[in-house]
């Protein structure tokens, strides 16, 4: 599945290679960091800092370079740069890029169109970079994760301003798996000369399908992936990738706009998991991959036959839509958490309509065993509940945008209660993670709608913009 023996001949492993030798020759360490390889937690001699030979992230020439070149093999990428800072940090990197790379009249604020189901680190990257935003409203919004988008809704846009967005920002596959229809969008966005950007947080795996479903495969330009979500890589591995027809000078400032939302203190230990994922992609991958899928469909298809209501996701996602009362107790998301925690099962992510689970190739039968026997269980008493949904409807048109993110981001503000907060001004806005995702946003008048919305998901208290 990989095109890495057609483009390199060197280590598949370089960082691995060089740490791991490092650590045998047993060195005395007058560097940093301060455990000095000793054994605490287990992992600290493979933890090291930027010595000679281990290059560094942000100049890399060396052997994260390397390393990175074999991850933009496989990926099929023009190019591919490593993150310990998850696609937080690529996100906004990818909004630096599309500002530094678009044309812009003089004196006319740039703007992204993007959709509303956007990670939070969208919204802090548009305040720094004082980017506005054009929302590309959804036909029909059910969730806070997940929107369906008509894509002529997306071409009214593009077509009525005169001024051009610096691009168009997605989130696909989102939280719940929906995936959008890449490929449709990409060609409309280049058809009218813009640029696509994904956060493909959830889909780094999308590559390596039998037919590959990668944004990048579908015309991106430019997309983050979270590898620790998918892929067996440490908390924070991400990737920023460049589309294949990314113009050389953008590739040379990527690293830039990377190093300016970034730590000057990458962890080595995430760059070694990143490194040494290249070997677990170039071998076996795609057939582990194949049989864990086969194995989700399966699953899905019983526990449809077993009544429960399974969301058409994304292959490695398992979405269950829950909302009942059974002699007035709320069976919902967050219900069916605590219940399948009680039996040691840890769901990705509840709220009061959906639970979201996670699958990768790690998890053995034994796991998906232990998932079935419970959950069917529990179907066993669904015929007697009764099924009923308070979600507050969506309202997304009657937003008002009063000031910027920037002005928003940055003003005097303080926490109030959500009952209290009809009419004022949103600074930055309080969400919960996962999945991150605002339900109002910073710069926006609080309306009557959105205070039902932040009590259904639970939320309490909100940032908002000092009246003193």
């Amino acid at each position: 599945m990989c095109n890495y023996d057609e483009g390199c001949r060197g280590s598949l492993t370089p960082i691995y290679d060089f740490i791991n030798s490092y650590r045998k020759k047993q060195p005395v360490r007058f560097h940093m960091p301060g455990h000095k390889g000793k054994s605490f937690l287990g992992f600290e001699e493979f933890d090291i800092t930027e010595i000679s030979g281990a290059d560094s992230l942000y100049e890399a020439e060396g052997i994260i370079a390397e390393s990175e070149k074999n991850a933009s093999l496989l990926f099929g990428s023009s190019a591919t740069f490593y993150s310990t800072e998850g696609s937080s940090q690529c996100i906004k990197a990818i909004l630096y890029l599309l500002l530094s790379s678009s044309d812009r009249q003089k004196g006319k604020r740039p703007y992204i169109i993007a959709t509303r189901n956007a990670h939070k680190a969208f919204f802090h990257g548009a305040a720094l970079l004082d980017l506005d935003v054009v929302w590309w409203q959804p036909e029909k919004r059910e969730a806070l994760c997940s929107i369906k988008l008509n894509i002529s809704d997306l071409e009214q846009l593009l077509k009525e301003r005169e001024e051009k967005p610096i691009g168009v920002y997605i989130t696909s596959p989102d939280y719940l798996g929906n995936v959008l229809p890449i490929r449709d969008i990409a060609d409309l966005c280049h058809k009218y000369e813009t640029k696509l950007a994904v956060d493909n947080a959830h889909g780094a795996y999308l590559h390596f399908l039998d037919k590959p479903l990668h944004p990048l495969d579908l015309g991106a330009d430019l997309c983050c992936d979270s590898a620790h979500k998918t892929l067996p890589v440490l908390t924070g591995g991400a990737y920023l990738h460049l589309g294949k027809n990314t113009k050389q000078t953008l590739q040379k400032e990527a690293r830039q706009a990377l190093a300016i939302f970034g730590s000057t203190s990458p962890s080595y230990l995430t760059l070694l998991s990143l490194d040494y994922c290249n070997r677990y992609l170039t071998f076996d991958y795609h057939e582990k991959l194949k049989l864990c899928i086969e194995r989700i469909r399966i699953l899905k298809e019983d526990l449809l036959e077993a009544g429960w209501k399974v969301e058409d996701t994304e292959p490695l996602k398992l979405t269950l839509r829950i909302n009942y009362l059974q002699e007035q107790e709320k069976r919902n998301g967050p219900w069916l958490a605590e219940k399948l925690e009680t039996e040691g099962i840890y769901p990705e992510y509840a709220d009061p309509d959906f639970l979201v689970l996670m699958f990768t190739p790690e998890n053995g039968e034994e796991e998906f065993l232990s998932l079935e026997k419970i959950l069917f269980t529990i179907s066993a008493e669904k015929a007697a509940w009764k099924t009923e949904s308070r979600q507050p409807v969506w309202k997304e048109e009657k937003r008002v945008q009063i000031i910027s993110f920037r002005e928003a981001l940055l003003s005097q503000s303080e926490a109030i209660s959500v009952e209290s907060a009809e009419g004022r001004i949103c600074a930055n806005p309080m969400i919960s993670c996962p999945p991150a995702i605002p339900i109002v946003v910073g710069g926006e008048r609080i309306t009557g709608e959105d205070i039902k919305l932040l009590q259904y998901y639970g939320i309490e208290q909100i940032s908002v913009i000092r009246n003193d």
